[in-house]
């Protein structure tokens, strides 16, 4: 077995820091991303109905999946911040505090999609065929939420500790995985029976199992498990639950609220027909790819900003910020840049035709705008993340969320204008995003909390 010398888990100030620990992230980011997106190419094969209906579903299991990223930030700060303190001890205890929550979080979302959404969604959604189609699928795909969870759990630990370069074997697992079954299930190849739409859902559940199970492993024999007593105090501890539950609860409740209004986007958008929800689909695979930069430094200064707090140098936080801004607005800069000179060659992959493309391009001058503002706003968003004062995280957010869905009613639903100007609420809810956290950090009043 190797072992990995884990002596002083403490960050230093320094752009090579930075991108030791957020390049790592981006790769395991990414591939998901290449998941998501080789599934929905697999299934405009099927034609534009498959795509359509695919944007309905991926978003809805979206916003479990963002759940579990609310309770893996809240861990990671918190894990972070021992990482900082050296207490290399708690982090196994409060690892495994962890999983237990992740289990009945799991659990919770499986029996929520097969006996709520179904009504939901024949609620909401007007065209029958798109609503059988999503019931079916969100009743397979869901079972992959524990996987899932717990597979979130172990990028908490690895993150947190300053050790995301381990998190590429997991996730490079479950992309090729996905892939090959993606391609014989949906289309019954390779001696596997033709599934359809609901090929991509079984690929996806298996993929995650498959992701989890490679990172128990890597974890395992690169010796991390014993050197910080994952499962040596796996029983229940009431105070380090109470702790995990208060400084994840907000980040939960944002991400989740976040994702629900993306839903009702979505939801708005199928009003206005197939195409336009398909394009909107595609925007979002781009927003999704092309952002993993921006998240992987989001995550890095959520971490970074804890570490170094936990060492007591709550005078650098402002400058460490700005070191990952530059970063991150340089990668955001150059991929909208590469966007906006060869939009036909991204659009053109999910074989749609020459009108699909032509009016889904200037929706993606939209988004590009979009992501340079994210670029910004989401690592001033996760520096207050990582001072530990997490409700502030939730206050932000329903104060962005509340302008974002009042314009997408107005534009989408009332006035019935076009995708286009629809997609402008991205504009809006980064900058509503922006503006408190940037505040908040340069007011200092976090440099007393504990956590």
């Amino acid at each position: 077995m190797e072992q990995s010398a884990i002596k002083d888990l403490r960050v230093n100030i320094s752009n090579k820091q930075i991108l030791q620990l957020a390049m790592p992230i981006a790769a395991a980011i990414i591939i998901p991303q290449i998941n998501f997106i080789t599934n929905n190419i697999f299934l405009g094969g099927l034609g534009q109905e498959s795509l359509a209906v695919a944007g309905i579903t991926g978003v809805y299991y979206l916003i479990f999946a963002v759940i579990g990223i609310g309770l893996n930030n809240g861990m990671q700060a918190l894990i972070a911040r021992r990482a900082g303190e050296n207490k290399i001890d708690e982090i196994g205890n409060l690892f495994s505090q962890g999983v237990r929550i992740a289990i009945v979080m799991a659990v919770a979302g499986i029996l929520i999609t097969w006996f709520i959404a179904p009504t939901v969604l024949r609620w909401s959604l007007h065209d029958g065929q798109t609503i059988t189609m999503a019931i079916h699928f969100l009743n397979i795909r869901i079972i992959g939420l524990i996987f899932l969870y717990l597979y979130q759990m172990r990028n908490a630990l690895l993150v947190g500790t300053n050790q995301s370069k381990f998190l590429v074997w997991g996730t490079a697992a479950e992309s090729l995985t996905n892939i090959a079954l993606d391609y014989a299930l949906i289309y019954g190849k390779l001696g596997l029976p033709r599934l359809g739409f609901n090929g991509a859902a079984y690929a996806s559940v298996i993929a995650e199992f498959t992701g989890l199970f490679v990172i128990f492993l890597v974890i395992h024999f690169k010796g991390i498990g014993h050197q910080l007593h994952l499962f040596k105090n796996f029983y229940y501890n009431r105070n380090k639950t109470k702790l995990i539950l208060i400084q994840s609860s907000p980040l939960i409740a944002q991400h989740a609220i976040s994702i629900i209004s993306w839903e009702m986007f979505y939801i708005f958008i199928e009003h206005h027909g197939a195409k336009d929800l398909a394009i909107s689909n595609v925007m979002r695979n781009i927003f999704g790819f092309f952002g993993c930069f921006t998240w992987a430094f989001a995550a890095t200064t959520s971490t970074m900003v804890s570490n170094i707090i936990g060492q007591g140098l709550h005078n650098r936080v402002t400058e460490l910020i700005y070191k990952i801004l530059k970063l991150s607005f340089g990668f955001s800069l150059i991929i909208v840049i590469i966007l906006n000179l060869f939009p036909s060659i991204f659009l053109s992959i999910y074989h749609q035709g020459d009108n699909f493309i032509i009016a889904a391009i200037p929706i993606l001058r939209v988004v590009s705008v979009a992501m340079l503002l994210m670029s910004i706003s989401t690592i001033w968003l996760n520096a207050v993340t990582g001072t530990g004062n997490s409700s502030i995280n939730l206050w932000i957010e329903v104060f962005a969320i509340v302008f974002y869905i009042i314009y997408i009613y107005i534009v989408l639903e009332k006035l019935q204008l076009s995708i286009t100007i629809g997609w402008m609420s991205e504009w809006l809810y980064w900058t509503t995003i922006l503006v408190p956290s940037y505040f908040y950090i340069k007011s200092n009043r976090w440099k007393n909390k504990k956590i």
